[in-house]
């Protein structure tokens, strides 16, 4: 099996994810849902098929999306040639937050060595905590069942900050209502998202953005790119599978799954051959906007390859059809 993969790839995968926001970026604003995703599964898929890679997709959003598109599970990618990979995309990592016009949408993509990645079909969602390299040796499993208060204050001894100073996003969910007291209760400030689960966890993993750390339930597409940014970060994350259905939990069960296993960053994908990119689609605190000026635009994206620890922030200029 041919797992080497070349370094230039990630330029690739960002090209791809230009892609993808130019074309979601149309539908700021304009409220439709479908005609917004479409747009963008089509421009990440005709994107991805010219990168020189032998793709699989990992897990596709079917599950979460509940309809078919050339990105489910199974489906391969690429041009057939080069290194054999695991993929995970993410065409619009907040397609609601796209139509409309809140902030902090990306388009994500992630590429490890064929079998590297976690994939627990047909889980939905996953319970997360991530934290970046400064408070990396401090996150163990226990933190996943502990008090909210007693995680915090771990990770705010790790960090040299008083829990009154730590920053934890969270998404805005009913289910997360007693989360967000807890972490209210202990002090800390929290910062609801309405989308972008996989931004979120970006932002807690990056050093010096702003956030110190992501919890919640979200879900499992978003987790496994996520924990492709956190181990590339030099960060820290925990998982445990959480279904929101009796539908889902029985579908877990069938598919033999333990929803009570709790798993690291190198259990979620286990090479440290990763590459991610991610491209705003929408303005946030990590990437800005697709801008669009007339025939030109302007796009903003990070790439991050996990071998060398090395994270590019790359601004584009593109020119495209009226």
């Amino acid at each position: 099996m041919n797992d080497q993969i070349p370094p230039n790839i990630g330029l690739d995968l960002v090209r791809a994810t230009e892609a993808t926001a130019l074309q979601a970026g149309r539908w700021l604003g304009l409220g439709n849902r479908d005609k917004t995703h479409r747009a963008a599964v089509e421009a990440m898929v005709k994107a991805l098929n010219e990168v020189e890679m032998d793709g699989r997709i990992v897990i596709g959003e079917e599950g979460r999306l509940g309809e078919h598109t050339p990105l489910d599970s199974g489906q391969s990618v690429g041009t057939g040639r080069g290194p054999q990979v695991d993929v995970i995309v993410d065409p619009i990592d907040g397609t609601n937050s796209v139509i409309r016009g809140r902030p902090g949408a990306i388009s994500v993509i992630g590429i490890a060595p064929r079998g590297s990645m976690w994939s627990p079909a047909p889980a939905v969602y996953m319970e997360k905590i991530v934290v970046d390299c400064e408070a990396a040796e401090v996150l163990m499993p226990e933190c996943m069942a502990a008090p909210a208060a007693w995680t915090l204050a771990l990770i705010a001894r790790a960090k040299k900050k008083a829990v009154r100073d730590l920053q934890v996003i969270v998404l805005d969910r009913p289910r997360h209502q007693d989360l967000i007291e807890e972490i209210r209760t202990a002090g800390a400030r929290v910062l609801l998202t309405y989308d972008g689960d996989t931004a979120g966890a970006l932002i807690a993993a990056a050093p010096r953005i702003g956030a110190d750390v992501l919890m919640g339930i979200g879900g499992v597409p978003e987790g496994v790119s996520a924990a492709c940014a956190v181990k590339a970060l030099r960060g820290a994350m925990l998982g445990r599978l959480a279904p929101q259905s009796q539908q889902e939990r029985a579908a877990i069960e069938a598919a033999g799954l333990d929803t009570t296993k709790i798993l690291t960053c190198d259990e979620l994908v286990s090479s440290s051959k990763i590459f991610l990119a991610a491209t705003g689609v929408t303005p946030g605190p990590l990437l800005d906007g697709v801008n669009y000026r007339g025939v030109e635009a302007q796009t903003h994206s990070l790439l991050i390859r996990s071998e060398t620890g090395t994270r590019r922030m790359i601004r584009a200029e593109h020119i495209i059809a009226n």
